[in-house]
């Protein structure tokens, strides 16, 4: 598979102008990323923009904390999909996790994987914030709701993806979720060791540096 199709090109920024997705949107297109990451005010613009393209509209739910209350994200996830969503990243309800309230935590992925169907749900843990109990209690959460994949980070607390959650994510879930590893990936060193790792997404704002980087690579294989 083409690095490209890896990458979920990001811009989950405050400050994001309608101009700056739009720039998101055609670098997809230019780069053949394989989706486009954004909040949910803008999945209806950007799937608009990538109407004839094959790049995808990832939209985040719960974002950044993942404290809302569930029905909140419950209504944000359909609305996005229905605004045109391909994928939705939702952050997990962390203070439940480690209040150990179990249930609500599960609950919480269940009714948002139920309003969107079919639709590929990535369940954002914040790795940074999180035990490595507490990490791999919610990888067997997730498996249990039926997430499609479990992300690392949201890139907007203290630390993002690191290897050493990455592969031990990959042992727990084997091939019964997919990973999306997020969160300070800005080099196509870096990228190509999480894939190593077992991620089978990249979720980043630096995806044409890492794609431009590969092909110079392929050019000059002495560099």
């Amino acid at each position: 598979m083409s690095l490209s199709n890896y990458i979920d090109h990001t811009l989950l920024k405050p400050t994001a102008s309608k101009t700056d997705i739009k720039f998101l949107c055609d670098e997809a297109k230019e780069h053949r990323f394989y989706s486009v990451c954004v909040n949910s005010y803008y999945v209806a613009l950007a799937k608009h923009l990538l109407n004839r393209s094959n790049v995808k509209v990832c939209s985040v739910v719960g974002f950044p904390l993942g404290a809302m209350s569930t029905e909140a994200k419950v209504f944000e996830a359909a609305k996005a999909v229905e605004d045109g969503a391909d994928e939705i990243d939702m952050v997990i309800n962390i203070g439940m996790l480690k209040s150990k309230n179990y249930v609500a935590v599960y609950k919480d992925i269940c009714d948002v994987k139920l309003a969107i169907g079919k639709t590929p749900l990535k369940v954002i843990l914040e790795i940074s914030e999180l035990s490595k109990n507490e990490i791999l209690k919610a990888c067997q959460i997730c498996l249990d709701a039926k997430a499609d994949f479990i992300k690392t980070s949201t890139g907007f607390s203290k630390g993002g993806a690191t290897l050493t959650a990455v592969k031990m994510i990959k042992k727990t879930i084997k091939d019964k979720a997919k990973i999306k590893a997020s969160g300070g990936i800005k080099d196509l060193e870096t990228t190509l060791k999480y894939i190593d790792a077992g991620a089978d997404r990249i979720g980043t704002s630096s995806g044409i540096n890492i794609v431009t980087a590969k092909k110079t690579t392929v050019q000059n294989p002495g560099y």
